[in-house]
Formats: C-alpha cells, sequence, structure tokens
C-alpha cells in the first residue's frame, strides 16, 4: 500500500504510529509531507520551551525506515482523480491518503496586525521569535484570552514583560468555563500581575515611526501600551487543499468526513483539526483538541487495515495549568442540556470554584468546572455519562466532608487521550503492573497530557499494590521513620538503633542507610567508632574504589575556579604518585590510580596546598558547576561563578540518601547546564531561577521550574530546605528527581512546605542547615592530623608500607592505565603513543 499522510502533527505523528503497530509485516510504504523543518513536536506542552525545555524534549517523532518523512515540503495539491498529491519538489502517488493538516491561527483584520512585533503562537519558529524579540523589552500584550491566550500571556510574563490580556467574550477562557469560574480566573491571573479586559476587541496595533509595535486601541477607545504583541486569537481548519481538490467541506469549514473519518473522495480520509465530523446526527464540528484527534487516528488506521472501527464520539474534556492555576472542564460544562441542575462550590479564600452539570434527577453527573483546584477532575471525568460516584460536595470540597466516593465503572475511561478504560488498567495491575511507569508502558495512560497519573495511582491503591515500607529484614520502619526516630530520640549509633528498633545485626543496606542518617544529622567524622563498620567501601577509605583495586583522588574545586598555583600543585601530585589525570563534567580534576596506602600521603600534600575532599566516594553534594557569568562573558547578567562557589562552600559534605549535583548558569543560555542537576540555578535580569529535581543517570530528567526572579537571599533559603526536606523525607538511594515525582502533589506541594511552610517545618529546616554549615568539618584533613586514624589506609596489615603486588599499569596517551584493559577502538586512525608496561 502507498500511504501517503500530508502533516506531521501530533494527530499525523499518532496516526504513523497506529499504522506502524498493525503493519507488521511492513507491507505499507508510507510517505510524510511536513510543512515544517522539525519533526512532530508536543504543541500541548509548547509553553514548556519558555520554561527550559528544548526541542528534543518535546520531540514526539521516532526515525522509522518504513517511514519517508519528508520535512520541510509542505503539500501543494491533491489530485483525486490521479491519486496523486503533489509539492514544490516532487509528485507522490497513493493508494490512500490522509490529511492531517490541522489548523491555522485566526488573525483578525485590524490596522497594523503585520507591524514589527506582532507573532503568533503556534510553532516553535514562532516561540523562538517571541523570544529573540523579547530582549529588553518591557511590554506585551496577548489578543485572545482562551486556552492559547493564556499560555501565551505567561510566556511573555516569564520573559519579563509586564502584560496585558485582551478578549472579546465577557470572561476568560469563555469556551472552557461559565460565568463564575471565569471570575475566579481572572483573580488568580490579575494576582500574578496581569492586566485583563474583558468584553472589548482590538480595533488597530498602534506602531512607531520605525514600524514597530507601540501599543493596542480598543474598542471603548481606551489604549493598550505594547513593545511586543501576540495574536492568540482562535484558529480556523485548514482545509484549503480539500478544498482546492473538489472535496466537501462543512458550512463553517473543515473538511466533511462520516464516522470512519472519510471524505467524500473514499480513499482520502482527514483526521485531527482539520476535519470536520458529526456525532449523533448533529452538524459536522471540528475539535480543536488532542484527544478526538488522536481517536480518529486510530479509526483510520484500523480501516486501512480491513476494520470497521468508527468515531467514538469526542471528548472535550480539557485540565490544564495555566499561569500556574489548575482549570479543569469536562462534559457539559456550561449545563445545555434541557432539565440540567447545577451543583456549585466557592470558596473565595482559597480561590477555588467548582460546578457539577447532573440530570435532572441528580443521578448522572453531565458536566463540569474546576478552578483553583482540579484534584476531582480524573474521578469526575471518568463518571461523565454516568452515576455520580459519591455525594456531590464531598467530590467538590473532599477535605470538608466525611464522604466517600465508588468505585469508577469498569467501562469508565481513565485517560481520555488514549482511550484507556478503568478495567483496562485493572488488567495490567493484574498482569504485574505494579507501578504507575509500568502502567505506562503496557497500556500508554499517563503519557498523553498526564492528568489521568493521580487516577492511576489510585486504582494501584485500590486494588492493593504497595511497596513494603520496611528499610530491609532488620527493621521494620522505612528510611524517612528511621531518620526522624534518631532525629528526635537523639540515638547515635547503629547498635542502640537496631537494639531498640529492629533486630539482627544488620546488613548492607541497613548499615549504609544508618550511616547516612547518623551522618546527615551531624554524628562527627564518620571512621569514629563503629561508625567505620557501616561505611560502603568508598566511604571507609574517603575515596572511590576502582576497577584495578586503586582509588581515585578527587579534591574540591568549588564552581570550578582554580588559581594557577593550585593547579600546579595537581600537577605536580599527579606527577610524584604516578596518576591518570582527567578533567570531568563536574568541573574538577580528578586523578586515578593511587593505592590505598598512597593516600595519607597524596592527601597531606593537597591540605596542605588549600584543597579539601570533593566528597566524590560519599552520597553528599558532589559539585556546584558554572559558566564564567557575568564577570567574562559578554551574554552573562549576574555572578555566577561567585554564587556557584558560596553554595558548594554553604552545602559541602552534606551527606544524602543519593549525591546531590548542581549548577548556576549566568544566562538563559545555560552554559553549566543546570536544568539537568538536583538544583540548579539560572540568571535573569531581575535574579535567579530555581529549578529543582533533575539528573543524568540512566532516566534522565530535566529539573522543574520552581520559583522565578528570586533574591539571592530566597533562593539560597530556599534550596537550603529543599536538601534538607529531601535528606529528611526520601527513600534509601533515592535522587532528588525520583523523589520529587513520588511526593502526593508533587512541586506543588513541595512549594507548599518550603514557600509557604504548611507543615509548620521551615524554621527546623533553617537550623538544622545552620547547623550543618557550622559544624562542617574537612574530612581529610581530621584524617591525615591525626595520626590514629591512619593506620586503616594499608594494603597489608602486618606490612602497612608495602605495596599490592598485583595492582600494575601501563602507559597510554602518556598517562598510566590499569595492565591487561581491552585495547581501545583505533578508529582506521594511526597510532599516536606507544603501550609499555610499568
Amino acid at each position: 500500500m502507498r500511504l501517503v499522510v500530508v502533516g506531521n502533527g501530533m494527530v499525523g505523528q499518532r496516526f504513523i504510529e497506529a499504522v506502524r503497530a498493525r503493519d507488521v509485516a511492513g507491507r505499507v510504504r508510507m510517505t510524510v509531507l511536513a510543512e515544517e523543518n522539525r519533526p512532530a513536536y508536543d504543541r500541548v506542552r509548547l509553553s514548556a520551551y519558555f520554561a527550559g525545555a528544548t526541542a528534543e524534549e518535546l520531540n514526539l517523532h521516532t526515525p522509522d525506515e518504513h517511514v519517508d518523512l519528508r520535512l520541510g515540503e509542505p503539500a501543494v495539491l491533491v489530485d483525486p482523480k490521479r491519486r496523486v498529491v503533489g509539492t514544490a519538489r516532487a509528485d507522490y502517488e497513493y493508494d490512500a491518503l490522509v490529511l492531517a493538516t490541522g489548523s491555522t491561527p485566526f488573525v483578525p483584520s485590524i490596522d497594523g496586525i503585520t507591524a514589527t512585533g506582532c507573532f503568533l503562537y503556534r510553532t516553535m519558529d514562532d516561540l523562538a521569535a517571541i523570544r529573540s524579540y523579547a530582549s529588553g523589552k518591557r511590554l506585551g500584550a496577548v489578543i485572545g484570552g482562551g486556552l492559547l491566550g493564556l499560555e501565551a500571556a505567561n510566556a511573555l510574563r516569564l520573559l519579563g514583560l509586564t502584560t496585558h490580556i485582551v478578549e472579546f467574550a465577557p470572561r476568560l477562557m469563555p469556551m472552557q468555563v461559565d460565568e463564575a469560574g471565569g471570575a475566579m480566573l481572572r483573580r488568580h491571573v490579575e494576582e500574578l500581575g496581569l492586566t485583563v479586559h474583558t468584553g472589548t476587541t482590538t480595533t488597530a496595533v498602534r506602531t512607531r515611526p520605525d514600524g514597530s509595535v507601540q501599543g493596542l486601541t480598543l474598542a471603548d477607545g481606551s489604549w493598550v501600551p505594547a513593545d511586543l504583541v501576540v495574536v492568540a486569537a482562535g484558529v480556523r481548519p485548514r482545509d484549503s487543499l480539500a478544498r482546492e481538490a473538489g472535496l466537501a467541506v462543512a458550512d463553517r469549514g473543515g473538511v466533511l468526513v462520516d464516522e470512519a473519518c472519510r471524505t467524500s473522495a473514499p480513499d482520502i480520509y482527514a483526521i485531527g483539526e482539520c476535519a470536520a465530523i458529526s456525532v449523533a446526527g448533529g452538524s459536522a464540528r471540528c475539535y480543536g483538541l488532542v484527544a478526538p484527534g488522536y481517536a480518529m487516528a486510530e479509526v483510520v488506521a484500523d480501516r486501512l487495515f480491513g476494520g470497521s472501527a468508527t468515531f467514538p464520539g469526542a471528548d472535550t474534556s480539557t485540565k490544564l495549568k495555566l499561569l500556574g492555576v489548575d482549570v479543569a472542564s469536562f462534559g457539559d460544562a456550561h449545563g445545555t442540556t434541557p432539565g440540567a441542575l447545577d451543583v456549585t462550590f466557592t470558596d473565595p479564600a482559597t480561590r477555588v470554584y467548582a460546578k457539577l452539570v447532573l440530570s435532572d434527577d441528580a443521578r448522572t453527573l453531565l458536566g463540569g468546572v474546576l478552578v483553583g483546584d482540579a484534584r476531582a477532575y480524573p474521578t469526575l471525568r471518568a463518571c461523565v455519562g454516568g452515576a455520580l460516584p459519591g455525594p456531590p460536595l464531598s467530590l467538590l470540597a473532599p477535605a470538608s466532608s466525611g464522604g466517600g466516593a465508588a468505585p469508577l465503572p469498569g467501562g469508565a475511561q481513565v485517560c481520555s487521550c488514549h482511550a484507556v478504560t478503568r478495567d483496562t488498567i485493572l488488567a495490567a495491575i493484574a498482569d504485574g503492573c505494579s507501578d504507575v511507569a509500568a502502567l505506562k508502558a503496557s497500556t500508554r495512560a499517563g503519557t498523553g497530557c498526564g492528568s489521568c497519573i493521580p487516577l492511576l495511582k489510585q486504582l494501584l491503591a485500590e486494588s492493593g499494590v504497595r511497596m513494603p515500607k520496611a528499610l530491609c529484614e532488620h527493621f521494620d520502619h522505612s528510611r524517612r521513620e528511621l531518620f526522624d526516630i534518631v532525629r528526635v530520640r537523639g540515638i547515635r549509633t547503629f547498635s542502640q538503633l537496631v537494639a531498640e528498633y529492629g533486630r539482627g545485626r544488620g546488613c548492607d543496606i541497613c548499615k549504609p542507610a544508618v550511616a547516612s542518617i547518623l551522618a546527615a544529622l551531624g554524628n562527627g567524622y564518620i571512621l569514629d567508632g563503629e561508625q567505620a563498620a557501616l561505611q560502603d567501601t568508598n566511604d571507609h577509605h574517603l575515596a572511590n574504589l576502582q576497577r584495578n583495586g586503586t582509588y581515585s583522588v578527587v579534591p574540591r574545586i568549588p564552581g570550578g575556579e582554580i588559581t594557577p598555583e593550585k593547579l600546579i600543585v595537581l600537577g605536580e601530585v599527579a606527577r610524584d604518585f604516578n596518576l591518570y589525570l582527567k578533567i570531568t563534567g563536574g568541573q574538577r580534576i580528578d586523578m586515578f590510580g593511587a593505592r590505598v596506602e598512597q593516600l595519607p600521603k597524596i592527601w597531606r600534600r593537597l591540605v596542605d596546598a588549600g584543597f579539601e575532599s570533593g566528597h566524590a566516594y560519599g552520597k553528599a553534594v558532589r559539585t556546584v558547576k558554572s559558566c564564567v557569568g557575568s564577570t567574562w562573558c559578554r551574554y552573562g547578567v549576574q555572578d555566577s561563578v561567585g554564587l556557584a562557589i558560596a553554595l558548594e562552600l554553604r552545602y559541602r559534605g552534606l551527606r544524602a540518601p543519593h549525591k546531590i549535583k548542581a549548577a548556576v548558569s549566568g544566562c538563559a543560555r545555560e552554559c553549566a547546564e543546570a536544568r539537568g542537576k538536583d538544583f540548579g540555578v539560572i540568571a535573569t535580569e531581575q535574579g535567579w531561577n530555581l529549578y529543582l529535581g533533575g539528573n543524568g543517570g540512566f532516566r534522565p530528567r530535566h529539573a522543574d521550574l520552581f520559583a522565578s526572579d528570586l533574591s539571592t537571599d530566597d533562593l539560597v533559603r530556599y534550596i537550603d530546605r529543599f536538601l534538607m526536606f529531601y535528606i529528611r523525607t526520601a527513600d534509601r538511594l533515592q535522587r532528588t528527581a525520583a523523589w520529587l515525582e513520588a511526593l502526593d502533589g508533587g512541586l506543588a506541594y513541595l512549594r507548599s512546605v518550603i514557600v509557604d511552610d504548611s507543615l509548620g517545618l521551615c524554621d527546623e529546616l533553617d537550623a538544622a542547615m545552620a547547623r550543618h554549615v557550622a559544624s562542617y568539618e574537612d574530612e581529610w584533613r581530621a584524617t591525615v592530623d591525626d595520626p590514629d586514624r591512619l593506620w586503616r589506609f594499608a594494603s597489608f596489615v602486618n606490612a602497612p608500607d608495602t605495596p599490592d603486588p598485583t595492582i600494575t599499569f601501563e602507559v597510554e596517551r602518556g598517562q598510566p592505565v590499569p595492565a591487561g584493559r581491552r585495547q581501545p577502538a583505533s578508529l582506521g586512525m594511526p597510532a599516536i603513543n606507544a603501550r609499555s608496561r610499568a
């Protein structure tokens, strides 16, 4: 089959995946004609670009040998009689054609709308252009107060522009929320410093003599000053190809299709925003949401392989976080069903509004609106058209009612993006899925907009899936519980803890975990007394054990800044002890190949030169990487090096459940890669943006934006509390990324704890960090200054000065490396050094 797909947006990409999943034999030859020069990306998360998300993170396309993706080659004509699609470069014959051309932004016909500084908000290129133009500007305006308009307004706010929103309707988001919900949403938005103009239109864009934007003239005669204008006034179906090809189109636009998504030409289909389809005998309409488009993609893929699928109807439910405000609507949100009843809940103090639309007998849920708190959305949306899962008040204000919700019916959709029902989720759990990640992989639920993830967790809990909290066989308590026991009881030894709260003698799981807890609570030198026996191999010798039995030496180089004198010392030490030198990604210099008996001698020289332990061997704060910042870089807006050094010296030696890495970038170009760290800081003109919960490793994760434009004092305060709350509550060997993802309430909950002090812990967390800073002692200085602590650094107890004869080296590229190693690939290059035994 020669299959041509016109368009590579989200729906077009979903169709490609649906076809490939069915085409096991590889009989479909697919050509995809894409207008943009980049493959499909996640438009739902497009605004994440302004929070630091990259094009790679938003990418949805995976290269496939069976798919010929033609980027930057839009279709310009369709000839149904010849079965040909034409582009500016070639003609493509087809046996089946799928139009997934999406929509085009609606641009009102007003004077000055094409002035320099007016932008659309639709593609990655649009956003890049907005970011570039916004540099140095102060004022912004958005034409349109719907979903896209509020996204655009938030983008301008993140770029530092004072922003106005102009909406023709009497309220924001008129298609999704009712009048009361719109009023509550407006309060949230205006509290963020944005100015809202509703019930008015823009009649002209004012321009300066140079042709650039100066502001907007409104219908009431007022004007809004603006240096930059974003037009987000809605979209129109992109149906011009179909019109020119003679295909039937709907009265209000869109390619007219039947329940199989087939156009008036039997071998041409249309899916997504460009398709106008009627449901239950109603008039044909287009849907501007991704879920109906995904459903259409599945229908057409099924039909092409001989199936009989039909469009099941459109789920127009939406849940978004706009300008930090949860907003959701589902079903008949406006109560247009005859006889419908409204049940509303309003809490002005917390800025929460909720409405349920019920049938005339108050038994069936028809729809609803949620503003300010959308935690009930997954359950409510899944119940639309069915019986209420509980008393209305308990659903709208669960904290104020003791009532509970009844179980969802088996056929209720848990994930509307991928049409996954409760029964499907429960079947996957029965087949062995024991966490959200497994359910995502098995059913695809939660991989779309993500709004169903809380419900996935709920179904796991209802199915009795629980991870045991016991740390190991010797303790029934979790690490978090043990931390609190040690802290509150003032326990100083493992022996006391296991005697009073555990059993047995401990193991290689609980001993290092308890050692970390004791160290985090300031229990002194980690190798004194019985603590030494609790440590991991690396901590036992304050160095990382390497593959050949030697150790690495990693002195701290705060912020990556080093003087020539210290650099010379490192070179001399490496030369005198025959060590391999390597500059790391953490902006430090690692020295490899030290025998255990050499470690005190090496560190004596380093300590005397002013170095201290870099804690590369411990579960602790490692490095705070930095760019050169405003000191040297012409793009830098803050002193990133100075801040990085201050942070690294503040948190040095801080023990934690896992290693902690950090970075500070001096501008938005992000040369220090701060968003890939446990905590990252990016400079702005007004201060610092703080990102939390990133990491590299097996499961890379970009950090989330926690707070913007912070002063240095507030920044340090929030990092202090973040680290101490993580150390206090995380599981054993749990990175901050996994810990943050596992927090009930996620980033919003963390913000409430360490900013709003919702748990009343901030004073304790501040005091804990103050104790750490005041009590810090360099472990290697404490070691080399005390002769009684040097006995453990020996290869042989009865011959402490004798080196291990099994450790040998050979020379590669002028440096010592472990002998007997597998030869590196030559890459077809001539040898650049001789290898010799040493």
